[in-house]
């Protein structure tokens, strides 16, 4: 029960990495607020926490519109009082070359990706201001830091959200706030199930540890950051991919 009297926002939290991170945070005590488009499995997942006994709210809101995330920031605030942990997870892919990349494809993933972080950020971060306390954790990714064939603009939103990480954690800091990021790997959620078993034996074998990583294993790494172990570390970026990035 380490996050006992805890508030947690969690974005994109309705499926995948997102919906391991509730599930984590709500059964280690804290009050979880559930920020997704998706309203079918957010609701879902809000009643089956609640019937469970946890506390969890869904929230429908889409993080690249600044107008929404301030909507459910005082929803949030309302309800609870504070928010203390703010994950932002929430992310999209629209994969193409650069040559068939469109504008749309570009700006959509910037727009969730990098911008929905700063929305979350600028609405979440006064409110930890005000209590002295808070924990910031962002997800980026491998390819932020390596980059990827086809993926030109979700390694540039990524590599956008690690230098957006570092900067708050120095603006921050003074409040008692950190701000970290997670870089997760290969990774075993619902969107590699349209990949070929052929190239997933292929991703296997590039990691050290031979295996994809498990949406537990990134929760686990967003639970770190946001304890009393991680108080003093701000700033910097947890990479959970096997030892793919070695």
């Amino acid at each position: 029960m380490r996050f006992e009297n805890k508030v947690v926002v969690i974005t994109g939290g309705a499926s995948g990495i997102g919906r391991a991170a509730v599930e984590k945070f709500a059964r280690e005590g804290a009050a979880v607020a559930i920020w997704d488009v998706s309203e079918v499995p957010g609701k879902e997942l809000e009643m089956l926490m609640q019937k469970e006994g946890f506390v969890a709210r869904f929230v429908k809101v889409n993080t690249a519109k600044m107008e929404e995330v301030m909507r459910a920031t005082e929803i949030v605030i309302q309800q609870f009082n504070k928010i203390d942990v703010l994950i932002n997870n929430a992310g999209i892919t629209r994969d193409a070359s650069l040559q068939k990349m469109t504008e749309d494809q570009w700006q959509q993933v910037i727009n969730v990706n990098l911008t929905g972080v700063f929305n979350c950020c600028k609405a979440v971060s006064p409110h930890m201001i005000q209590q002295h306390y808070g924990r910031i954790i962002n997800t980026s990714s491998i390819v932020g830091i390596s980059g990827n064939y086809g993926q030109a603009n979700y390694a540039a939103a990524k590599g956008g959200v690690i230098a957006l990480t570092k900067t708050l954690s120095r603006e921050l800091g003074k409040h008692h706030i950190t701000v970290n990021a997670v870089a997760p790997g290969f990774i075993a959620t619902d969107m590699i199930k349209t990949i070929p078993e052929k190239v997933i034996e292929m991703m296997k074998d590039k990691v050290p540890l031979k295996r994809l990583g498990t949406p537990e294993d990134v929760a686990n790494a967003y639970a770190f950051l946001a304890g009393r172990e991680a108080d003093f570390i701000s700033g910097t970026v947890i990479n959970v991919d096997g030892g793919l990035t070695i």
